[in-house]
């Protein structure tokens, strides 16, 4: 959205004191493990832009919180499979061929917003190393939710997703619905339904110091009705334990993440057929 719609929308301003009163209000606190979806011109207009909700998110967690974001680049992926936007066949091979291998240091990332962006640069934040699939990281929590990230099925067992799961973190959806929830992404690889098939995936990656193309399975992942399942869960028994809030003029959810996984497991197995 250009910034002028941002302002004109915008009737008091967020600063980093005001992000901290609501992130504090929403029931974020001291030591969670956090990850975060996010939408910054959802928020208004906020003084110091993107910069400024990490400070603040950092700052209501503390030294003893991780704050965790997404930071895929699925541009790096087999152009036989584009579609926004596609290009020419001829195109493919010199792709595979070609294209830099991710690092995490400079790849950026593709549809996650300035705030995750900006985030994946800040001194002492991690990165994983899955060149499509990668989240970032950092507190005390960092290295161990961002280490080992598996190559195949990146979004499964051995990712960050199902560490975070594992040490009972939260999800906060800020600005953004469920659409933007990757954790859903964990319930479709632990759920079974007859829909759910094995792909083959590619990316180029650095092995021993060189560049190459490599493939790796994955599931066939589809977000496309994780807004159905969202309203679902937010109607459910289990949805009660979302926390409500906004963080400047952003509608936001606060969850715990075992909440929203178990419940998608469930509900893929029911309505995904």
């Amino acid at each position: 959205m250009p910034e002028g719609q941002v302002v004109q929308k915008t009737e008091t301003l967020a600063t980093v004191e005001s992000l901290q009163a609501d992130f504090k209000a929403l029931g974020i606190k001291e030591g969670m493990i956090l990850l975060v979806h996010s939408s910054l011109s959802a928020m208004g207009w906020v003084c110091g832009g993107a910069v400024a909700v990490i400070i603040a998110l950092q700052e209501v967690l503390g030294e003893t919180g991780t704050l965790v974001m997404p930071t895929h680049s699925t541009d790096l992926s087999d152009p036989s499979q584009w579609k926004n936007p596609p290009v020419p066949e001829t195109w493919w091979q010199t792709i595979r061929d070609t294209m830099p291998a991710y690092d995490p240091d400079i790849t950026p990332t593709r549809s996650m917003g300035k705030i995750a962006e900006t985030y994946r640069k800040q001194n002492g934040v991690l990165r994983s190393a899955h060149p499509q699939s990668s989240f970032c990281a950092r507190g005390p929590q960092a290295s161990s939710i961002v280490n080992n990230h598996a190559l195949a099925y990146g979004f499964g067992e051995h990712s960050p997703l199902a560490k975070i799961y594992d040490l009972h973190g939260s999800v906060l959806l800020l600005g953004v619905g469920h659409s933007s929830n990757t954790s859903i992404h964990l319930a479709e690889y632990r759920a079974d339904f007859p829909t759910k098939r094995v792909v083959r995936e590619g990316a180029p990656i650095s092995q021993a110091g060189s560049r190459i193309w490599t493939t790796f399975e994955d599931i066939d992942v589809d977000d496309s009705d994780f807004d159905r399942l969202g309203e679902d869960f937010l109607r459910s028994e289990a949805g009660k334990m979302v926390q409500y809030g906004k963080v400047g003029i952003a509608n936001c959810q606060l969850m715990p993440q075992r909440t929203i996984v178990d419940f998608a497991v469930n509900w893929f197995e029911k309505n995904r057929v």
